[in-house]
């Protein structure tokens, strides 16, 4: 290697020399351009550097003894940042200053967005970076990455952000379930992180108790949000066939006193568990559930937009519990004081469009917002206008926006055009920072996606699990830059990634369009109306039954599902 590298000196400019030999280095010293830096690669600390018989953790205790030798080091990212056995980060090394007062320059190196990084990031690879550049205390001079694009973003675009306070223009930062990337859904901790990472709206899907308390909660299945399986609730297991055909264990199987028992406790969501990514694990069961009272006292509390209220299954609420789930919202949105207030917005979303037709009857005050149905590519002029007749905005998946295949990006479909050509504000979702939630095409960094969205498309708002990336990515300092915006802030073609394998003879798989969303599937017969039991708002307390028993209301369903209750257990066993 030593003669290969005076064989090209003359003919090619080297301005660094990196190897994990210290010994060659030296060799080199002095016989290389005085312009050409040599860097001395460190390793594990617990192997040994042949080349002068010392491991790597007693090198990095001498690094004026390095200087002699070498101008740079170059170390893995735990040299600075150590990581705990359940990977999270320790407190920082002093290695950077100790480098720096030894008069050498360090870089950090096994930089990438692909693997599974320190929970404390939340799987977002550009703050990772950050907190190497932009630390405060100190900031390495370099980092060696599998992934360039992110590495400029973190320093070219968001080491010196605006602190001030939140600006709560558009793209609004919506949170989804909470800032639920950190914390169990629809908790009380998922809420407050929401609104101390930047959300401008917090949301609460809207669940009903068997005593009629409203509470927020991301699905009315318990198995998918709580620890029910494991409490004596399990017995209460059925199938609900109106609401999904799976067997599940519901709220409304259970008193507020019941979901406040010691015993049952929620449960972080992992979209991306199957790829081994979980959330966040010392909190994986922590937090306080929330009545709708007590989520709307803290959205009036707080420096916010507004809120979003999501309402499904409203109904099968009335057929088969006589409870008008839509009355009670608007009624509990009034006691909170959201009706009259000068500054914060009420946004009522649901995927039902008879509830949207219900609201719009009631003449309300609230902005009404259309789920889409997933895994459409656009919409016909029909659907558009009937949609127009009941709500101003849309919520859309954000994996309906393109055509993708193996992950990536064939095509983007004419959707959001659609939907903004016919004027309803586009609110997309769901948003997420572990690099399997993106296309391939956006490099496992959910900036990526963000910018491309933003600057491809008007959005009024982003819907996501983790707000403080977004709200990062609100304050970045090379948007606003217009033609001084560097190359690597600019979206990337929809598309191209999977042209360029075409140089290659390869490519996914083609597929057909996707499917266009026609008024068949927009139109919904009106709300049933009952004589509706008694609904409390969550701000007293409600009826009571003995924990564990199902209510009168509910006890048919339940009965239908209850002989497969053995099975159910045993496969959770």
């Amino acid at each position: 290697m030593r003669n290969y590298i005076f064989s090209i000196k003359k003919r090619v400019s080297m301005d660094y020399i990196s190897s994990p030999e210290l010994g060659f280095l030296k060799n080199i010293s002095g016989r290389v351009g005085r312009k050409t830096k040599l860097v001395f690669r460190f390793l594990d600390k617990a192997l040994l550097d042949h080349s002068i018989n010392q491991t790597y953790g007693s090198l990095s205790s001498n690094l004026t003894f390095i200087k002699s030798i070498a101008s740079g080091i170059i170390v893995p990212k735990s040299y600075i940042w150590p990581v705990t056995k359940d990977n999270y980060l320790l407190p920082s090394t002093s290695i950077v200053t100790e480098a720096h007062n030894a008069g050498l320059e360090i870089y950090a190196s096994d930089f990438a967005n692909d693997r599974i990084i320190p929970y404390n990031y939340s799987y977002d690879p550009l703050a990772e970076y950050l907190n190497f550049v932009n630390d405060g205390g100190f900031s390495v001079d370099g980092v060696l990455s599998e992934h360039p694009i992110t590495a400029s973003e973190a320093i070219g675009c968001f080491t010196k952000l605006n602190s001030n306070k939140t600006d709560h223009g558009e793209p609004l930062v919506i949170s989804h379930n909470g800032a639920s990337g950190d914390y169990p859904d629809c908790t009380d901790l998922a809420y407050h992180s929401a609104i101390d990472n930047g959300a401008d709206i917090i949301d609460c899907p809207v669940q009903v108790t068997s005593d009629g308390v409203l509470m927020c909660m991301s699905s009315g299945n318990l198995l998918d949000t709580t620890n029910v399986q494991t409490t004596t609730y399990s017995s209460l297991v059925s199938v609900v066939p109106k609401i999904q055909p799976q067997p599940g264990i519901f709220t409304f199987n259970l008193t507020w006193a019941d979901m406040n028992s010691n015993a049952l406790k929620p449960k972080i969501s992992s979209p991306a568990s199957g790829y081994s990514l979980v959330r966040n694990p010392r909190y994986t069961n922590q937090g306080k559930f929330l009545k709708l009272s007590d989520f709307l006292a803290i959205a009036m509390d707080k420096d916010l937009s507004g809120v979003m209220i999501i309402i499904e299954n409203a109904a099968f609420l009335i057929n088969s519990l006589g409870i008008d789930i839509v009355d009670s919202v608007t009624t509990a949105l009034s006691a909170a004081g959201f009706n009259n207030h000068p500054t914060k917005e009420v946004l009522i979303q649901s995927k039902d469009s008879a509830v949207l037709v219900k609201l719009k009857q009631k003449k309300t005050k609230s902005k009404l917002v259309y789920t889409l149905p997933s895994g459409i590519g656009d919409a016909s002029n029909s659907s558009l206008k009937d949609i127009k007749k009941f709500a101003e905005a849309v919520v859309v998946d954000s994996k309906s926006v393109f055509t993708l295949s193996s992950d990536f990006i064939i095509r983007q479909n004419s959707l959001v055009q659609d939907l903004q050509s016919a004027g309803l504000a586009l609110y997309a979702e769901v948003f997420r920072n572990e690099f399997v939630a993106q296309p391939l095409d956006f490099f496992g960094d959910e900036t990526v996606e963000i910018n491309y969205y933003v600057q491809s498309f008007n959005l009024s708002g982003i819907i996501t699990d983790f707000p403080k990336t977004v709200r990062r990515y609100k304050k970045n300092t090379c948007t606003v830059l217009g033609n001084d915006m560097p190359n690597y802030m600019q979206p990337p073609q929809a598309g191209s990634l999977a042209q360029f394998l075409q140089t290659f003879k390869t490519q996914p798989p083609s597929l057909p369009p996707m499917p266009t969303l026609s008024s068949s599937s927009v139109e919904e017969p009106p709300l049933p109306t009952v004589a509706s039991r008694s609904v409390s708002d969550g701000s007293s307390s409600g009826g009571t039954r003995t924990p564990g028993t199902p209510s009168d209301a509910h006890t048919a369903t339940m009965s239908a599902g209850m002989l497969l209750v053995m099975v159910f257990t045993a496969l959770l066993i």
